[in-house]
């Protein structure tokens, strides 16, 4: 029997790991990559280390300290990470559970319950901070990160429309949508003040780690400092050797998992290497806005940019919703059918570092709810492959209300 992973790494051909694990990377590639970076979404390329270190980079050139930022009530640690370390106070928007993106109606209910800017305090005014929540009272909400959760694109003329309504900057998360189109036609990373990308482990470019800062618009000007600009924010180190080895050989691991799963040691194996340190999770990845990305990731992932379907990609993973999850992955798992793992099992992801977020759970009770329902499936097999594990779904789907 065929065993089945979300994660792409435990699936690559053999011809595939030996080009991830032997690619030789130079300088150019990087300089290549930034290039073709700057051209696609006609910005300025600054590569990082990882996506998180982007964010938060773009974060820190558009925003002010103690800024509000509205992000996605269902979303991954990294991007709570990235605020903090800028300075910022996420405000969670609630989702849908349609596509799990926030829309206009999400939106103004944020704006209500947060006071909107006609309560923000003066800049000369000292603003409070609920320590509890760690949110903003009296601060200014002044940005939007649009994160397209999965590749499900959201409706951007009526978000880009609510955002010039209320001055507020957007920034574009491609970590699950690099290539894919909005609603009306313009593709995902053209229509913010800056753009960011993530190679990370599953990601729509997956090189394992790595990540892109691209500044479409004048960096916010700071008073009493010197205007800064993209080349400022440039990482100067270079890769950390441990880094750039895990990132090589991980996808080696993972076929190494997927073997040993047939005898149940898959699981045992992994957690060994995470113990050890030759694997690291996505969610530990640490924010390093002063490392390079490494030379041979910028050639994967140029590689892979290169792939992309002029018509649009497709989700990054498909999605239902179950009732008594566990029960329901067990019996997958049976058949073969490892997905768990997933996006997300909180409203914050990973669950270890849920309590760190203070998560306003009766504001956004849709993302608390979908995120003990949700299963991910792969879209990186045939269909055909996949009809036992939709069959054992099925039959466990939450029903409609």
């Amino acid at each position: 029997m065929k065993h089945y992973f979300l994660g792409l790494a435990a699936n690559y051909t053999r011809k595939q790991r030996l080009a991830h694990t032997l690619v030789w990377g130079r300088e150019k590639d990087r300089l290549e990559l930034g290039t073709y970076l700057d051209k696609k979404y006609q910005g300025e390329t600054v590569l990082t280390k990882n996506g998180r270190s982007a964010l938060a980079m773009v974060l820190k050139a558009y925003f002010e300290p103690g800024d509000k930022i509205i992000v996605n009530g269902f979303t991954c640690y990294a991007v709570y990470e990235a605020l903090k370390v800028a300075g910022l106070m996420p405000v969670f928007a609630d989702i849908n559970q349609d596509n799990l993106n926030f829309g206009i109606r999400e939106l103004q209910d944020v704006w209500a319950r947060e006071g909107a800017n006609a309560d923000a305090k003066k800049p000369s005014q000292k603003a409070a901070v609920d320590k509890k929540t760690q949110t903003g009272i009296g601060l200014k909400i002044a940005g939007i990160i649009i994160q397209n959760t999965l590749g499900n694109p959201v409706d951007m003329a009526a978000i880009e429309k609510f955002a010039k309504q209320h001055e507020l900057v957007i920034i574009e998360d491609l970590a699950h949508c690099t290539g894919v189109k909005y609603p009306d036609g313009r593709e995902a990373g053209m229509v913010g003040a800056a753009t960011v990308l993530s190679f990370g482990k599953g990601k729509s470019i997956d090189t394992i780690s790595g990540g892109a800062a691209i500044f479409r618009d004048p960096c916010k000007t700071r008073k009493g400092a010197r205007i800064k600009t993209p080349k400022d924010f440039a990482p100067q180190l270079p890769p950390k050797v441990a880094d750039a080895l895990r990132a090589r050989f991980y996808p080696l691991f993972g076929a190494v998992a997927r073997g040993l799963s047939y005898l149940r040691l898959g699981g045992a194996w992994m957690r060994l290497l995470v113990k050890i340190r030759w694997v690291e999770k996505s969610a530990d990845n640490r924010l390093d806005l002063d490392r390079k990305i490494c030379k041979f990731e910028a050639k994967l992932a140029l590689r892979q940019l290169k792939n992309l379907k002029p018509s649009g990609q497709g989700p990054l993973r498909n999605f239902c919703l179950v009732e008594n999850r566990d029960v329901v992955l067990k019996e997958l798992k049976k058949a073969g059918f490892f997905f768990d793992g997933f996006w997300y099992e909180r409203p914050v992801a990973p669950e270890r570092y849920y309590k760190r977020v203070h998560f306003p759970e009766n504001a956004c009770p849709v993302a608390v709810a979908v995120s003990q329902k949700i299963i991910n499936f792969p879209t990186h097999y045939q269909k055909a492959e996949l009809k036992p594990a939709w069959k054992i779904v099925k039959t466990n789907l939450e029903e409609e209300t």
